[in-house]
């Protein structure tokens, strides 16, 4: 596992123009309001309070970036799935997001948080089906699951074999999460 030895805020980016060269690799966090991007990402970095959460789904609306030893970054993608923004937001963010993920040449891997209580939700099929139609490299990361029983989290495990099953609670699945994000690395 990397050694965190700085994790700086870099920036906020609210449309294309706005994102920072791209000049150091990329790991792109993104999945459902509410799934725990940012409670990972600050579990993944070894802070508390880096990557702002809140109880409230939708708070992120930009893509926000974060410089990693100078060596690469974390980009927090804003959720989706949260209704209780006006179509036109919604449509705005999904333009924004669509090109940031297609467009950047440094974006190393891409991964995609789905609650392990849950499951997939059809808009995470949906964002799979656009992550394979564009051949990006996504890895399926389950999250909450320490709010799951031991025969839930085994079955959550037997049918994922090869995806990280991680809780920002208690810590479970960050090396595994590591293992993964540095196969990628470069």
């Amino acid at each position: 596992m990397i050694e965190i030895r700085t994790a700086t805020f870099l920036k906020s980016a609210a449309h294309p123009a706005d994102l920072p060269p791209p000049t150091l690799p990329e790991y792109a966090f993104i999945g459902r309001s509410n799934v725990g991007k940012s409670s990972l990402m600050n579990l993944l970095l070894g802070r508390r309070n880096l990557v702002k959460t809140s109880k409230t789904p939708g708070k992120t609306v930009t893509i926000n970036f974060f410089d990693i030893n100078g060596a690469f970054r974390f980009v927090d993608l804003p959720g989706y799935g949260f209704a209780k923004r006006s179509k036109s937001e919604q449509e705005a963010w999904r333009r924004t997001i669509e090109s940031y993920l297609t467009r950047r040449e440094n974006l190393r891997l891409i991964l995609l948080l789905i609650d392990g209580r849950h499951g997939p939700q059809p808009n995470d099929g949906q964002m799979i089906e656009f992550l394979d139609h564009h051949r990006l490299p996504w890895l399926p990361v389950f999250t909450k699951i320490d709010k799951l029983s031991t025969t839930e989290k085994q079955r959550l495990r037997r049918g994922n074999p090869d995806a990280p099953c991680v809780s920002a609670t208690t810590g479970e699945g960050k090396e595994e999460t590591w293992a993964h994000i540095e196969r990628y690395w470069g």
